[in-house]
């Protein structure tokens, strides 16, 4: 069991969104974030003051899936989040050690789905 940690694009969410549903995986968490890497950020005037903005919008997708769905999962967040340009964002793979359905207390590969 791993899970799939994506950091993307905010205008990339509905694209990777289809193109995981492609896959088979419906399963998510899906946040709003803010973070700063290689992109950088960028200068703008706000009322008569030079202020650096390095903290950018981005979207989070945590996605728990069995091993056998791990390269479909990071091959469809490729294919729709990948635009060439610096800031389109990074995948985590975690190593899972449990999971449990808390509606039924099932554990493992099962609770998943």
């Amino acid at each position: 069991m791993k899970l799939i940690i994506a950091i993307v694009q905010p205008e990339k969410l509905s694209d990777v969104k289809q193109a995981l549903a492609e896959a088979n995986v419906g399963k998510m968490t899906v946040s709003s974030v803010i973070g700063c890497g290689a992109q950088g950020g960028f200068t703008e005037n706000y009322r008569g003051a030079e202020t650096e903005v390095n903290l950018l919008d981005k979207v989070r997708f945590e996605i728990a899936v069995n091993d056998d769905f791990v390269k479909p999962v990071i091959e469809a967040i490729i294919k729709s989040a990948r635009s060439g340009n610096i800031g389109d964002g990074k995948i985590f793979v975690v190593p899972l050690e449990e999971c449990i359905r808390v509606r039924t207390g099932e554990n493992g590969e099962v609770a998943i789905g």
